[in-house]
């Protein structure tokens, strides 16, 4: 019989491979194993050290950390204590993590390090329902905030006296139990609380496993955040139900280094990545490409897969052609993440592939993607207006315009949100022109702009080394922040813009530019975790460039 929830699952999966590695993770330069039987052993201590605490099942825990082994065993710990994880992105800011810890009311909360300690300690006095506070690493701990090791001894020394329990809380779950609050970043406004169970997740991986399952030898390269569902549920649940072994990267910055080191046969990944990736080897001779994306890959890839964001299909061609196959999915948070996934056997690069086992897909009348099944949330947390606005017959409205073709593959054509109206009535997908546009090996970033305006502008982050090497000695010389403003990258932009718009219609075409000398960025909450824009973050930083535009040389709307 399938399990019920993952904690059975997890149960189930140590009991059978019991010494066989789960995890390998890297520490002080070397990489060490964690075995299933370890793996159950330690989220069992947590959780009889958050029974010891007196968490109740249904009470919120949070874990705010960049990922690492402890992230991962904490969760199954909560999980396996009856309780609910809340994640929110380790980026976040003091008093954006305050809103989410307080939304939810978590009791009990991981933190990484002192830096994600001092935020806490920053908003402390606005979490009455904060009780305590553990640190992984073990320099960060203090008198008030405890640390890992200790605990876990804790949670090791009550463990006789709890087991009964924990058998009797794990007994208690359903696939209808809540696991997890995952609060959508979002591109604007609060992020809402999505309410994800046990079966949500765990149906979920089962059906992507159906339709690309893993096999005995296959390495998973782990990089994208756990805080997010996409990481959560294809790197992290997968493995529950997996013979692969899951490699833990060190960070995002050490990436490359990570695949070389590692070599793995998968690895989950966003379009920002591939993107990056493709421009850091891209040559004038496509074969020196081909060879250096296989490098970077390694041997040993079957396939890489692509979420989160839309990935622009000159970049999926790019890869083809060098031997490495990009599988784009698709999905939301609300959707446990994965609605429709592409896979080796069955492939069209330009969708994001047919609805897994289990999954409905059909298209609205106004062109809207409608999803129903065991992976559609539970609802919003404590709201339930948004809930019942999202959950109509059943039916998840994802705010995502597409279609589907004969063959049942999905393509997602745009945002309801994000479609621009021109004040000639013309309608623009934004996404599809700004995937153009970075195709171009120059231009790293793009945003499409002009909302009821009468023709479209566009902010331009250039790819400075492909500028200066297509310029050679006709590049001025000097820091982006001067190049940015130097006519002669403007006229090498907007040939660029040209070509790659050559084929779009007239009302589609990008008339003017700003030229930023910076990429866009988390840091600046500009980007949301999965590297989504903000768009009105963008759009209101920039406004007044964006309006000279419209002014210029006596043109306005």
């Amino acid at each position: 019989m399938p399990s019920q929830h993952l904690v059975e699952q997890h149960r189930l999966q140590a009991a059978l491979r019991g010494p066989a590695v789960a995890l390998r993770y890297k520490r002080h330069g070397l990489y060490h194993d964690l075995t299933w039987a370890d793996y159950r052993d330690l989220a069992l201590a947590c959780a009889a050290a958050l029974i010891a605490v007196d968490i109740q099942p249904g009470d919120r825990v949070g874990v705010f950390s960049e990922n690492r082994l402890e992230w991962l065993l904490a969760d199954m710990g909560i999980l396996t204590a009856g309780a609910v994880n809340v994640t929110p992105h380790a980026p976040l800011a003091a008093r954006q993590v305050q809103y989410e810890l307080a939304d939810s009311g978590v009791r009990w909360l991981f933190v990484s390090n002192a830096e994600q300690r001092d935020k806490i300690a920053q908003v402390a006095d606005h979490l009455p329902d904060l009780r305590g506070v553990v640190v992984f690493d073990r320099a960060a701990a203090t008198s008030e905030y405890p640390c890992w090791e200790a605990f876990l001894a804790q949670g090791r020394h009550h463990l006789p006296a709890v087991r009964a329990e924990l058998t009797r809380r794990e007994a208690q779950l359903t696939a209808d139990s809540l696991a997890t609050i995952m609060y959508t970043s979002g591109t604007t406004g609060h992020p809402k609380g999505v309410m994800l169970t046990h079966g949500n997740l765990l149906s979920n991986v089962q059906a992507v496993l159906a339709v690309s399952p893993r096999r005995p030898g296959d390495v998973v390269l782990s990089w994208l955040p756990y805080s997010h569902i996409y990481a959560r549920t294809v790197d992290h649940y997968s493995s529950l139900l997996s013979v692969a072994v899951t490699y833990l990267a060190e960070s995002p910055e050490v990436l490359v280094q990570n695949l070389a080191e590692v070599q793995p046969t998968h690895m989950n990944s966003v379009p920002r990545f591939y993107e990056k990736v493709h421009a850091l080897a891209a040559h004038a001779d496509p074969a020196v490409t081909a060879k250096r994306l296989q490098a970077i890959f390694g041997p040993r890839i079957e396939f890489l897969s692509s979420g989160g964001a839309p990935l622009p299909l000159a970049v999926a061609e790019a890869y083809r052609d060098a031997g490495l196959l990009v599988l784009q999915g698709y999905g939301l948070t609300e959707t446990s993440p994965v609605i429709s996934f592409n896979t080796k056997e069955h492939c069209k690069l330009e969708s994001v592939g047919r609805p897994i086992p289990g999954v409905e897909v059909r298209i609205a009348e106004d062109g809207e993607v409608l999803t129903r099944g065991p992976h559609v949330m539970k609802g919003y947390w404590k709201k339930p207006l948004e809930t019942s606005q999202a959950l109509r017959e059943g039916w998840f409205h994802t705010g995502d315009l597409g279609r589907l073709d004969a063959d049942g593959y999905l393509y997602i054509t745009g945002r309801k949100k994000d479609l621009l109206v021109l004040s000639n009535g013309k309608k623009v997908v934004p996404s599809y022109l700004e995937g153009l546009l970075v195709a171009d090996p120059c231009i790293d970033q793009a945003v499409i702009y002009g909302e009821g305006r009468n023709f479209l502008t566009a902010l331009l982050v250039p790819n400075w080394d492909h500028v200066r090497a297509t310029l050679g000695t006709n590049c001025p010389a000097g820091p982006a922040p001067v190049l940015a403003q130097h006519p002669v990258i403007y006229e090498l932009l907007a040939e660029r813009v040209d070509n790659a718009l050559a084929d779009v219609g007239s009302w589609e075409q990008v008339r003017k530019f700003v030229v930023l000398p910076e990429p866009f960025s988390q840091a600046n909450e500009e980007m949301t975790v999965t590297m989504k824009l903000r768009r009105a973050v963008v759009f209101a930083r920039h406004a007044e460039e964006l309006e000279q535009l419209y002014h210029e040389n006596g043109t306005s709307t």
